[in-house]
């Protein structure tokens, strides 16, 4: 008798992996609802061309005096001072070569005084230079500002949430303060918290015995409810027995309410729902504030379009310069030379306008716009088809006098004012003191303006988002002695609070930040500094080349450290600031007081999210009646 052979072995095999794709068809849909958003932020930097969506890294800096966050933004890195955290620089890309530093300190809360690394040798110090005071017609008050509406009455846990806020969302927290809107939908609002609190006693009730009626009541509410929410999100489409229902539900939670329950359980699932409620929140918080930066770094449609028009009609139309052209008054060094970076037509238009409209005489008062090879013809031909009373607008390709006159520099593309966002708050009064500023420096592009005007002596440089008030024929006549730039000083921030960032360059830790908008630069002594040469070789140290984000976020030391001992301090009341974030300027004193207005901030007066309130002094200075803004709707 033969034996009978085992029965053959089932492959497990193809099992298996039948398996396998079935989960991974299942972790698929769940990793696409956990990831809806994607985790880089665009945060508040000026508006771009391009769209830009980095993320933001932090370098911790402990400072003597207080507490200072310093982010550059919208350019893939930022620069974090923050002596709370002192969290690592993290990678904010895979092509992102910065160096990881760290700083782990906090402040003694038991000594007064902080400690501070020594100071560098320095050279000695230069006797103080007086502020150059601004003439102001008919005014009496001094600028200053008020409170923020939003800021007001804040407690102390107010004000971490906001600060916290800004430092993930950045000014994207104040201007949804600002815009809050006042819940209007009670009823729907009173149907949820009602929802929330019935699904917390439901698993508890209907564990208890005797207790089958007041389950099954609390089930057949619960879904009453859902089903109404789900087809009403306003009090309007709510149906008209909706009160009764709303008794109804309160009867039951009522009666819920006085049964013996598990208090724990109850605790547990409303904790369960608050949790799910703030991350809900948090996520809308962070899509709210995608779009909301996406916005301001995004050219509006209609810009784009007026540059595509002026550019196609430069190239279709008739060269418009005639016989009495202006191109003779371009390098007089006896005139008036304001110089204007800028990719935008409207904003470098307004600047324009506005300097002419408060100027006395213009005769002599020449424009000089140095912009990029994309917006070099769109720009030509818009100033070519404008007039400004009697001076003269020379527009600049910058890029390609670059690569001409440095060739082995390499092609930079126009860089705007780089700006820093600074949170700066004391120890003593660390709620009281806090308060967010928009530090604007040079960016890279400005360091080669004495190699581009080889042969002029003096010029004043104009940010293309500020507009002009009053006169500024006297700041031809100031006497600055051997200093390079005249500025208006930034003490809030001290080069000693930045000594992580500055590395071991020798600096004056007492020295104070200063802001672009408004500069006066002598040309001659600017040469005979060699500011040029030293940003060069701060930027061999500061800044990589292959690395876009990189270079940009250089701009702050090097314009720090460049001219260090060579800044003429201006009066402040030269600028106003903060017009591009500070919803707390007085509107009386920014039109009386200033004689000039800055928007440095990421809500800049042409975009729709401009701060109202200030976006009427810059549109008061817009040309009017232009055919091809009537055509591309532009209407700031």
């Amino acid at each position: 008798m033969k034996a009978t052979a085992p029965p053959a072995k089932r492959r497990r095999g193809p099992r298996l992996a039948v398996l396998a794709l079935v989960f991974c068809s299942l972790l698929v849909p769940i990793a696409f609802l956990f990831n809806r958003f994607p985790t880089v932020y665009v945060t508040d930097e000026r508006p771009q061309q391009e769209i830009d969506l980095p993320s933001f890294d932090r370098l911790g800096v402990k400072s003597g005096g207080g507490v200072n966050e310093v982010r550059r933004e919208g350019a893939a890195v930022s620069t974090g001072v923050n002596a709370e955290a002192q969290d690592a620089l993290e990678k904010i890309s895979r092509s992102s070569k910065d160096l990881q530093h760290k700083s782990d300190s906090e402040p003694s809360r038991v000594s007064t005084k902080p400690t501070v690394l020594s100071p560098p040798k320095i050279e000695q110090p230069k006797p103080e230079v007086k502020p150059v005071s601004v003439p102001v017609q008919h005014t009496t008050g001094v600028i200053e500002r008020s409170k923020p509406r939003g800021a007001r009455d804040q407690n102390a846990d107010e004000v971490e949430k906001a600060k916290a806020c800004q430092l993930e969302f950045g000014s994207y927290c104040l201007w949804s303060i600002e815009h809050k809107e006042v819940m209007k939908d009670a009823i729907v609002k009173r149907l949820k918290d009602q929802l929330f609190v019935a699904r917390s006693y439901y698993p508890s009730i209907a564990k208890l015995k005797g207790k089958e009626a007041l389950s099954r009541e609390l089930k057949q509410n619960i879904q009453e409810h859902e089903r109404v929410l789900s087809e009403s999100i306003v009090d309007a489409d709510l149906p008209s027995f909706i009160k009764k229902k709303i008794e109804k539900m309160d009867q039951s939670i009522a009666r819920a309410k006085s049964c013996t329950v598990d208090c724990n359980n109850v605790d547990r699932k409303l904790r369960q729902i608050l949790h799910m409620t703030e991350d809900e929140s948090h996520f809308h918080m962070k899509q709210s504030a995608y779009l909301y930066n996406l916005g301001v770094h995004t050219m509006p449609k209609s810009h784009h379009c007026l540059n595509m028009r002026l550019t196609v009609e430069y190239f279709k139309s008739t060269p418009l310069d005639s016989d009495d052209s202006p191109v003779h008054k371009f390098n007089i060094p006896d005139h008036r030379h304001y110089v204007i970076l800028s990719k935008n037509v409207l904003a470098a238009s307004v600047v324009i306008n506005s300097t002419v409209s408060s100027s006395e005489d213009t005769k002599n008062v020449v424009f000089h716009v140095l912009t990029d090879a994309q917006n070099f013809y769109a720009m030509k031909h818009w100033f070519a088809r404008n007039s400004y009373r009697e001076s003269a607008v020379d527009v600049i390709n910058y890029e390609q006098i670059i690569l001409e006159s440095y060739p082995d520099f390499g092609t930079q593309q126009l860089y705007l004012p780089e700006e820093f966002r600074v949170f700066i708050s004391s120890f003593e009064w660390p709620t009281e003191k806090t308060r967010m500023e928009y530090l604007s420096v040079f960016s890279h592009s400005h360091f080669f303006i004495p190699e581009i005007f080889k042969d002029l002596k003096k010029v004043i440089v104009l940010d293309d988002d500020v507009v002009v008030q009053r006169d500024l024929s006297f700041l031809w006549n100031l006497d600055m002695g051997d200093k390079v730039n005249g500025a208006v000083k930034f003490c809030g921030l001290r080069l000693g609070q930045l000594r992580n960032l500055l590395g071991r360059a020798i600096y004056d830790p007492q020295s104070c930040a200063w802001m672009s908008g408004v500069n006066v630069i002598a040309l001659d002594k600017w040469r005979e500094h060699n500011v040029t040469e030293s940003y060069l070789q701060l930027l061999r140290k500061f800044g990589n080349s292959d690395d876009e984000a990189s270079l940009r976020t250089a701009a702050l030391p090097i314009s720090l450290l460049s001219f260090q001992h060579l800044v003429y301090p201006l009066d402040e009341t030269l600028t106003l600031s903060g017009l591009g974030y500070d919803y707390g300027i007085d509107v009386e004193v920014a039109q009386s007081s200033a004689a000039s207005l800055h928007y440095n901030g990421n809500m800049k007066p042409w975009l729709e999210l401009g701060i109202p309130n200030y976006r009427k002094y810059w549109k008061r200075f817009l040309t009017r009646d232009e055919r091809f803004m009537d055509e591309c709707n532009v209407s700031p």
